[in-house]
């Protein structure tokens, strides 16, 4: 067991955080949105931590806290995304389809600039020596940070779904008007599902900066932004499972087909065209429709029995 967690640990990670990332952009989507901000938050809470955790300034506080210090940095994060994810969501969030999608990457892009000309987030190139979380000494230890939030985060998002909040959700998302006629607040319902998103980018962002040791602009690009929206897709942006297959399928290809050289990005290719053309409700969604129950058919109508006197001529 030791050796396969020191051979394939460190990947299990990368698919439980991909799988994290994707449900973080799963939650707009069950409003109807189409949001490609979340490498943005996720880069927020990667450089809030990084910050806190190598800066001078935050010497003290990291004396007094010891390793206590690394959940006030999720906490950190996670806050900072939400607050950020409202600030943004509010008016971004009057636009849909594709222009909300173009004024996210918009977001996007201005983050990473922003942080490549600032010297606190180390410009262009970024911050380093960021400690291991709470003296891990393989990175594969960090299973037990990004599993627990995966199960936690899907509980949530089940829960989220059986309550009302989920079914103002599902309305808004099928018929954005006709919910509101009916008295669902889109614009209330949208916020808060941005923000949910963004807060659990900002908290995924807080804890993979340690898992990394390095934090830099290209955390946040517009090719990770089309990365965690193609995991999703593939997926099934319909189902909670959805992001998480789908995340983990796209952070595992590459690294399980790494024999082939450059002819694995041809093969992942062919994964994201394959999966667009004959699976559009995703894996996830597939898999449910042959696992369902075919309806009960309906039995042959029979009419009346016919005499062999009113058959003859």
């Amino acid at each position: 067991m030791a050796d396969f967690l020191q051979t394939y640990g460190f990947l299990i990670a990368t698919m439980l955080q991909a799988g994290l990332l994707g449900l973080s952009l799963y939650f707009p989507l069950q409003a109807g949105q189409l949001s490609l901000a979340s490498p943005g938050f996720y880069a927020l809470g990667g450089y809030v931590a990084a910050i806190m955790l190598t800066n001078p300034a935050f010497a003290d506080l990291r004396d007094a806290l010891g390793n206590g210090v690394f959940p006030l940095t999720w906490l950190a994060g996670a806050v900072l995304g939400g607050l950020l994810g409202v600030v943004v969501g509010v008016p971004a969030l009057r636009l849909r389809g594709i222009y909300l999608a173009l004024a996210t990457i918009a977001f996007v892009e201005i983050l990473r600039v922003v942080a490549l000309n600032l010297t606190l987030t180390g410009g262009a190139v970024g911050i380093f020596g960021i400690p291991q979380a709470f003296g891990f000494q393989d990175r594969w230890q960090y299973i037990f940070l990004f599993g627990p939030l995966l199960a936690l985060t899907l509980l949530f998002a089940r829960q989220l779904e059986r309550s009302r909040v989920g079914r103002a959700l599902r309305a808004i998302r099928e018929d954005e008007l006709a919910a509101d006629a009916m008295g669902v607040p889109p614009t209330q319902y949208k916020v808060l599902a941005f923000v949910i998103g963004a807060a659990l980018a900002g908290l995924v962002g807080a804890m993979s900066a340690p898992f990394l040791n390095t934090w830099n602009a290209k955390q946040g690009t517009f090719d990770a932004s089309i990365t965690i929206l193609a995991a999703v897709l593939i997926g099934g942006s319909r189902n909670i499972w959805g992001p998480v297959v789908g995340g983990a399928l796209l952070a595992a290809v590459p690294e399980v087909l790494r024999f082939l050289a450059d002819w694995r990005l041809v093969i992942n290719g062919l994964v994201l065209v394959v999966a667009s053309l004959y699976l559009p409700q995703g894996i996830v969604g597939a898999l449910s429709r042959l696992t369902r129950p075919r309806p009960p058919q309906r039995p042959p109508v029979q009419g009346p029995p016919v005499s062999v006197a009113e058959v003859k001529p």
